[in-house]
Formats: C-alpha cells, sequence, structure tokens
C-alpha cells in the first residue's frame, strides 16, 4: 500500500521487465486505476460477512454512535442485500452500484406500515421460492424494524455509501481484474494507492486487504498444502492510513506458515495502539523483525529504550570538603545506564536504522544505498527512458474484460473475403 503513488512510475518498469505483472488499484486518481470489485471474491456467507463487517468498521466518520442498535440494524440489511445479490443476481449486476439501486428503492411510509416497496416484494417472493435462503433469514429481522425505525436506518446507509455517489467510483468497481486470488501463483506486484491526507476511501483498502490474506490463505490451505508456490509479501506503507483490517492481530500470527508476511510502516508506534487498542502489542509481538529508521514520538522512544536494554557504566563520585579540616574522597562503582537514551534515539543519524530480528541482539544499520541495487538502473531515477506511465498502461487494456454495456462488432469468418495472394 502506498500513499501518493509515485513508487509506480519510479520502479514499474524494472518489474516489469523482471517478469512481474503489474497491478494498480488508485483511489486518487481513478483513470490511473485497474477494476476491483469485492463482490467477485465472496464465495460464502462467511465472506459476505466478513465484508460487511470491514465496510462498517472502517465508515463509521468522526462521530461514534452511542446506540449500538444503529450500526447492528444496518449491518442486518447489507447482509441481506448483499446475499441476494451474491446468489440471485446475474454476475454483471454483483457489485455496489446494485447495492446502492436496491437501497434507494426501499422506499417506507410512516403513515402505512403495511406499504411494501420493490424490494419487500422482491424477498416475499424468494421467501416462497427458499425459504431457508440466507438473505431473506436476514431480511426479515430487518423487516421487524417499525417504519419510522426503517427510515432512519435507510438514512444512515445512504451516507455510509454516499461515496458510491461518485460515478467514477461505481465505474471502477463494477467488476474486477485485480485478481487477488492469483498473487500467490505466479510473481505479481499489486500497488495500493491512496490519499495520505483525507481517508474517505481507505474502507477499499481495508477490504482489499481482509479478501487478500483470506483468499490467499485458503488457496495456500486448500491447493498447495499449507504453503503457497510464490512468497506474497505485504509492504503496508502509511499503515494507520489504511483503514482497520478486522482481525489483524490473528492475521499475523498465522500467515508466515503460508509464504505470506506483513511489514508494517508507521510514523510512530501510537498511530497502531490508535487503531487497535489493546491488540497493537499483539500485532508487534508477532513481528519477526522490527526496524527503526528514526523518529521523536516519546512512546516509541521510550519502548525501544528499554528494548535495547542498559549497559554498565564505571561511576566516580569525588567528594572534596574545604575548611578547617580539607579532605577527599572517591567513591567508585559499577552503575546500569541505557544503552541509547531517548534523547540519543531522537537524534539518530538519518544514515543509520536500529535493526531487531528475533533471536538476535538489537543493532546498529546503516541504510541501504538504494544506487547500489543491482536493478537501479531500471528505474525511473536512473532514466527519465524507463518512466512507468500508469495511465498508459491501464487504457492499453492488458487485462481486457468484455462487459454487458461494451459495444463492438461481430464478423463472421466465413463473410471474410479471401485476399488474392501478391504475385
Amino acid at each position: 500500500m502506498l500513499p501518493k503513488g509515485l513508487l509506480l512510475p519510479e520502479t514499474g518498469m524494472a518489474l516489469y521487465k523482471n517478469g512481474y505483472r503489474i497491478k494498480v488499484f488508485n483511489t486518487i486518481n481513478f483513470a490511473k486505476s485497474q477494476h476491483y470489485n469485492p463482490f467477485h471474491y465472496v464465495h460464502s456467507e462467511k465472506d459476505i460477512l466478513k465484508m460487511v463487517n470491514v465496510l462498517m468498521m472502517n465508515t463509521k466518520g468522526e462521530g461514534k454512535s452511542s446506540d449500538p442498535f444503529w450500526d447492528k440494524a444496518e449491518t442486518m440489511l447489507y447482509t441481506a442485500l448483499i446475499g441476494y445479490i451474491h446468489y440471485e443476481a446475474p454476475k454483471e449486476e454483483q457489485n455496489f452500484k446494485m447495492l446502492l439501486e436496491m437501497i434507494n428503492a426501499m422506499e417506507v411510509r410512516e403513515d402505512d406500515e403495511d406499504f411494501k416497496n420493490a424490494i419487500d416484494l422482491i424477498f416475499e417472493d424468494l421467501e416462497k421460492e427458499k425459504p431457508d435462503h440466507f438473505a431473506v433469514r436476514q431480511y426479515k429481522k430487518f423487516k421487524l424494524a417499525a417504519g419510522k425505525t426503517a427510515k432512519s436506518i435507510l438514512v444512515s446507509c445512504g451516507a455510509r455509501l454516499a461515496p458510491f455517489d461518485i460515478a467514477e467510483l461505481r465505474e471502477i468497481t463494477a467488476y474486477d481484474d485485480l485478481e487477488l486470488d492469483t498473487l500467490g501463483d505466479e510473481k505479481t506486484a499489486l500497488f495500493l494507492i491512496m490519499s495520505d491526507t483525507e481517508s474517505t476511501f481507505s474502507f477499499l483498502i481495508s477490504m482489499i486487504y481482509t479478501q487478500l490474506f483470506n483468499l490467499l490463505c485458503e488457496k495456500a490451505d486448500d491447493e498447495y498444502g499449507g504453503r503457497l508456490p510464490v512468497h506474497v509479501r505485504c509492504l503496508i506503507d502509511e499503515c494507520a492510513n489504511c483503514g482497520t483490517i478486522p482481525n489483524l492481530e490473528r492475521i499475523v500470527a498465522t500467515i508466515r506458515s503460508r509464504e505470506i508476511s506483513a511489514c508494517l510502516v508507521l510514523q510512530a508506534k501510537s498511530q497502531l495502539k490508535a487503531l487497535y487498542k489493546e491488540q497493537c502489542e499483539t500485532i508487534i509481538g508477532n513481528m519477526d523483525a522490527q526496524i527503526f529508521l528514526g523518529g521523536s514520538e516519546t512512546e516509541t522512544l521510550k519502548d525501544l529504550s528499554a528494548v535495547l536494554g542498559k549497559e554498565t557504566i564505571d561511576y566516580y563520585n569525588i567528594q572534596d570538603t574545604k575548611g578547617m579540616q580539607p579532605s577527599i574522597s572517591t567513591n567508585y562503582q559499577k552503575v546500569g545506564h541505557d544503552l541509547m537514551s531517548m534523547d540519543e534515539l531522537a537524534v539518530l543519524d538519518g544514515g543509520k536504522c536500529i535493526v531487531q530480528v528475533r533471536g538476535v541482539r538489537p543493532f546498529i544499520s546503516n541504510k541501504y544505498d538504494l544506487t547500489k541495487h543491482p536493478k537501479y538502473h531500471l528505474t525511473a531515477d536512473y532514466s527519465a527512458k524507463n518512466y512507468f506511465d500508469v495511465e498508459q498502461f491501464v487504457k492499453r487494456g492488458d487485462n481486457l474484460i468484455l462487459r454487458p454495456d461494451d459495444e463492438y462488432e461481430v464478423i463472421e469468418a466465413d463473410e471474410l473475403e479471401s485476399v488474392p495472394e501478391e504475385e
């Protein structure tokens, strides 16, 4: 996950020339993004529940509802509608656009409790045919709400899904060509680009990570005997800005054995604690390595100083007494001293870093000089000729998918006139 989106133009050509497939999802500039449809990766009821959970966790806004009833009611409605879309709607209609249209069609009349809107009638027909249908069971729970309450729930749903009123967002989530479920099959570089100043679309990034981890773990277990053939490394830069990934503390503890790893990049430890609360220490504890690149956040410096431990120093205390009977006394002792104090860590040389690897004492190391990398000559930093034009890459259609609204001409082979051979 990368803020700003500068890394792909600078390194895309190096990856492309070394046999990597390039995939990109860009929430800053939709014209430079491929398509991601979360519905494409829903295969069961538990996938629906996970998808709704991510949506609810990452679209709460600044305030927090004091009454959990409203969130639970919304959750039931989303679960019912997404369940219907997944099991009953045509493939091309399984997306957020259809979800939004269904919510918009749910008219509620406060003065007429018996009024049935179009969605009510759809679920009534489905219940007659499949009374135990997953979506029907969820929708019946939602319909227990009275007319005025149901209207408030729908207003809340409309506010939560407001980003999908943007036509461009509906378009890039209409179908899928990210192919998340193939990342562990062959060498692929997936770039997730989002703004580092606002979080309107961060829920989509969090949804990608949630589905990605679940898909790859299931594929490793079901198809490859527990280990993916190609290691998948997630470099999650600005981790605090990509939204909350549900059950991250469990994910980081279990993915390593499946050839999956996650590298969380943060400005400060407090960012992780703000997102994951008491699970923060569990997440950090499951990391095999930690690298401190520099910083001044107090909590980070304090914890790192404690981890580095203490060293023994010789302590001399000289006492000089002057007066009628002058005397000098010297006191010698060995005391413990922080190996690096907080103020020393705060002014760490910019070219240095502190590395902690499980089973090894922490050590100071030089930061890697990128110009010494054997593939550096393929990057845009080395030469402007290596600039990777993302917009042209997306427009070129390397992953061509025909959609129902595409216009194309069909020509029968037997209608083609034979071309005379040149003499």
